[in-house]
């Protein structure tokens, strides 16, 4: 009798493949980074103006576009927006600034996740643990983890006064020297707002910085949620610890591709704009793949429903 081996179903074949930056990727990024710069002005110029209606319109772009510029800071700490590494500092440092996000230690915070995602020495740098037990409560202090401003400025505070560590293991003394001055740089534009405000001038600050501020942050977490949450945390397989989310154009650009996070996690080094054309391998082969975010927040909704202690 002969027996038959099982057959094996193929592995994939681009989802995994590295990809340098190129010329047309470099462009692509600065046309995003131009993108941004308008949709901003002119969320500042409809804050700025005197009907209601116009400032709560400008207040929420100006929050859009924040949260957008913390996605593209994303791109930039992976180096793969630019050809060169020295831009994707240049670039990244101010594009975390609205959002109180220190590019340099953002970015050794995240690799150490992209590391030991699905192990105990994972350390995301927003600081939801997906691992933890799903409740309101917990996705209620995510959602408004105005904490984390405070800790922004505890780390400043420490980096001015020389007292600064990183917390989750050992760096070089280069990278330390640069979360430092990052922190440093990050105060004087909050001491400039704040001198902005005491000399009769607050309404630029409220309107352009802390009010937009205030949305973002709960905005943000909405972005970042569904990367790992209700996926599997005990294995290292991207296949089964991220999920993706396919989404429309205008979310694919908003999350500056966060939402195909399996794709990224595959390959962290590819350009964002290269993603999409792995997402049917992810399809095929992922184990949390939805089609829309909404999708995926009814998901997280009947998850919360039928939890045990509901």
């Amino acid at each position: 009798m002969t027996i038959t081996a099982p057959i094996r179903p193929p592995a994939p074949a681009l989802l995994f493949r590295r990809a340098r930056v190129t010329r047309w990727d470099e462009r692509v990024f600065l046309g995003k980074l131009a993108a941004l710069a308008a949709l901003t002005t002119t969320g500042v110029i409809l804050a700025l103006r005197p009907e209601p209606v116009a400032i709560t319109a400008g207040v929420l772009l100006l929050a859009a576009m924040y949260t957008h510029a913390v996605e593209l800071q994303h791109q930039c700490l992976h180096h793969s927006a630019f050809r060169r590494a020295l831009p994707h500092r240049l670039v990244g440092v101010p594009l975390g600034i609205p959002l109180l996000v220190v590019y340099s230690h953002y970015r050794v915070r995240h690799l150490q996740h992209h590391r030991y995602l699905g192990t105990p020495q994972d350390t995301e740098f927003f600081g939801f643990d997906t691992r933890r037990p799903l409740t309101l409560g917990v996705l209620a202090r995510g959602l408004l983890d105005y904490p984390r401003l405070a800790g922004v400025g505890l780390d400043v505070a420490r980096s001015a006064t020389g007292s600064w560590r990183y917390a989750h293991g050992d760096i070089a003394p280069a990278m330390r020297r640069r979360i430092v001055t990052e922190h440093l740089l990050l105060g004087g534009v909050v001491l400039a707002a704040v001198a902005l405000a005491l000399t009769g001038h607050g309404v630029y600050p409220l309107r352009l910085w802390v009010l937009p501020l205030l949305v973002a942050v709960p905005l943000h977490f909405l972005v970042e949620l569904p990367e790992h949450l209700l996926c599997e945390t005990d294995t290292t397989d991207v296949l089964r610890n991220t999920r993706s989310i396919r989404g429309s154009w205008l979310s694919t650009w908003f999350t500056n591709g966060n939402n195909l996070h399996i794709e990224h996690h595959a390959a962290m080094s590819v350009p964002i704009n290269q993603l999409p054309a792995r997402h049917e391998e992810t399809r095929r082969y992922g184990q949390h793949v939805q089609r829309t975010y909404g999708e995926f927040y009814r998901l997280l909704w009947q998850s919360l429903r039928t939890r045990p202690d509901a």
